[in-house]
């Protein structure tokens, strides 16, 4: 029977997390501060321990170094809130399995600590260095998904936890530099053909003449140029998942040949007269607006919904501000490996300018600047004149719902709550005012819920 220790202030909380493990059949303890759980460690051996990362008297990045250094195999789940990311990416760095976003519902860790049980940890004699990662490490690492705490991520995480085991196909929505081909790995790798190959085709990027070949392959002497047999991107992902991004940017032509194998689930190489039998699931991504072409004539409609089973949108960074830091951690590490550099964050002036920046290039961008952040960065910490200036100079934006700076805080007030389903907790944290003060401005706009 599994040994989970848990740490956690707030009592009625923590008693019901002890409840709900013990009833799956753990063998769970609780206790309520640093210290003691410190005592308990020094005691006996557990095989995970869930720790909040703010507590009366201690945090929960000591608890985990404590652990690490008393017993390497010993999991670690951390659980933080919004405003405590950059010491749930330091509790990453130091050795824990994963973090958790409070609030959030027994059932929904339960699979986090299921898979921590299920990874075998190797103990390491000497600190733990990043810098000493294999090249394939570093390609893995770079393909990392991170899931984020937001709740545009939190939507979006769930709808990849669902359709992932099914075939369906998927259509990735979103802006460029959104993360949607990351999405699709998540996808396949969540999905039961994980094990098999994961083709990804940039459809932007294959001139038209060649499409065919591309796709489906050809044989020797079908065309001129054709010195060999070639093995088309169908093939290639035969038993796994093939990725077309920018799917928009098909010829009508193409578009054709592509719903055929689709429906068929057999392809024809050029110049062969036996079709080959496929078996693979296809996900999609554009940042266009499909429904649309299909109205325009542009994309057929048949095959839209053939891709279309399901969709998924990936939220603009934007719309995910509480991420934001979280993906910076990530994509400094990034950059740190790829730049044999030691930097190790951003001072508070360019934490504070990166909230104030829109990210119109979203993902992408922030990764690009990070990595050119990183190489001019000369001290320990990214300051603001590294930065680019459009970034230093940016100004919060009035859609970042800081009331008292607009006039119109009515309709700030109405769209923080639709935003967040009429909950007046999470609109009055959106607003950056407390709860009282929300209830008065309420009141003052006489606005009913």
């Amino acid at each position: 029977m599994p040994k989970i220790l848990i740490v956690e202030d707030d009592v009625p909380f923590g008693t019901m997390l002890k409840t709900f493990l013990s009833k799956r059949g753990y063998e769970a303890e609780l206790c309520f501060s640093g210290n003691d759980a410190l005592k308990l460690i020094s005691k006996s051996e557990f095989n995970l321990v869930l720790t909040d990362v703010r507590l009366p008297d201690n945090d929960g990045l000591d608890i985990l170094k404590e652990v690490k250094s008393n017993n390497p195999s010993t999991q670690v789940i951390v659980m933080t809130s919004y405003a405590e990311i950059s010491m749930a990416v330091q509790a990453m760095k130091d050795g824990a399995f994963d973090y958790v976003s409070k609030p959030f519902r027994p059932e929904s860790i339960l699979q986090t600590i299921e898979n921590a049980l299920d990874t075998e940890v190797v103990e390491q004699k000497i600190p733990k260095k990043r810098t000493t990662k294999t090249k394939e490490e570093k390609v893995d690492n770079s393909a990392q998904y991170i899931k984020g705490v937001s709740d545009a991520s939190r939507k979006l995480n769930d709808y990849i936890e669902l359709v992932a085991p099914t075939n369906m196909s998927v259509l990735i929505t979103g802006e460029s530099g959104t993360g949607k081909e990351n999405v699709a790995k998540s996808i396949h790798r969540q999905s039961k053909r994980k094990d098999a190959p994961f083709i990804a085709v940039d459809c932007g990027a294959i001139p038209k003449e060649i499409a065919s070949s591309e796709f489906f392959g050809h044989i020797k002497g079908s065309f001129t140029g054709a010195i060999n047999d070639k093995t088309g991107h169908f093939k290639a992902a035969n038993g796994g998942t093939l990725f077309l991004d920018e799917i928009g940017n098909l010829s009508y032509e193409l578009q054709v040949q592509l719903l055929r194998a689709l429906q068929e689930r057999r392809i024809k190489p050029v110049g062969s007269n036996k079709e080959i039998e496929v078996d693979i699931r296809v996900v999609t991504a554009t940042n266009e607006d499909l429904s649309q072409a299909v109205k325009d004539g542009e994309f057929r409609e048949d095959l839209y919904h053939r891709l279309n089973e399901f969709s998924v949108k990936v939220p603009s960074l934007k719309d995910r501000k509480e991420d934001l830091m979280l993906f910076a951690d990530h994509f400094l590490e990034e950059a740190n490996t790829e730049l044999e550099k030691e930097v190790v964050g951003f001072t508070d002036d360019a934490v504070e300018a990166f909230k104030n920046y829109s990210w119109p290039g979203n993902l992408r961008e922030l990764k690009n600047m990070v990595k050119r952040a990183v190489l001019l960065t000369q001290d320990k910490l990214i300051p603001m004149k590294v930065l680019p200036h459009e970034i230093a100079t940016a100004e919060k934006s009035e859609e970042d719902y800081g009331l008292f700076k607009n006039k119109n805080e009515e309709k700030l007030i109405l769209e923080a709550l639709e935003k967040t389903g009429g909950n007046k907790s999470k609109a009055a944290r959106m607003l950056s005012i407390d709860r009282k003060t929300l209830y008065n401005k309420l009141k003052q706009y006489d606005i009913k819920l």
